[in-house]
């Protein structure tokens, strides 16, 4: 897979995660490992800030639930909006939104 083509199987993966669940930066990168030959939530995090705008980019966060770094007060009113399950603290729950392609 060229970077390019990891670039849009990143940006198809994210496209996917339905409204109300989240996905952090590691899992897509591992759910992408086996075809891409890559395995680096850094690498995801890098194509979502430069490439991310026009997917729902507030549906990836952190593995610890964190919201995507300087978007915290928008992310947290598009995923209020959606249903996603969120902490006092802020955070994604992600024992319960965590989402899986081709899971329900």
């Amino acid at each position: 897979m060229t970077p390019d083509e990891y670039v849009e199987a990143v940006l198809e993966v994210v496209e996917r995660i339905p409204p109300g669940r989240v996905m952090s930066y590691g899992a897509i990168a591992e759910f992408l490992a086996e075809a891409s030959g890559r395995c680096s939530p850094r690498q995801v995090g890098t194509i979502m800030a430069r490439h991310g705008a026009a997917v729902p980019w507030h549906r990836v966060v952190a593995g610890g639930g964190r919201l995507p770094p300087g978007h915290e007060g928008r992310a947290t009113e598009l995923l209020r909006a959606e249903g996603t399950p969120l902490a006092r603290s802020g955070r994604v729950i992600m024992t319960e939104a965590s989402w899986w392609p081709g899971t329900t």
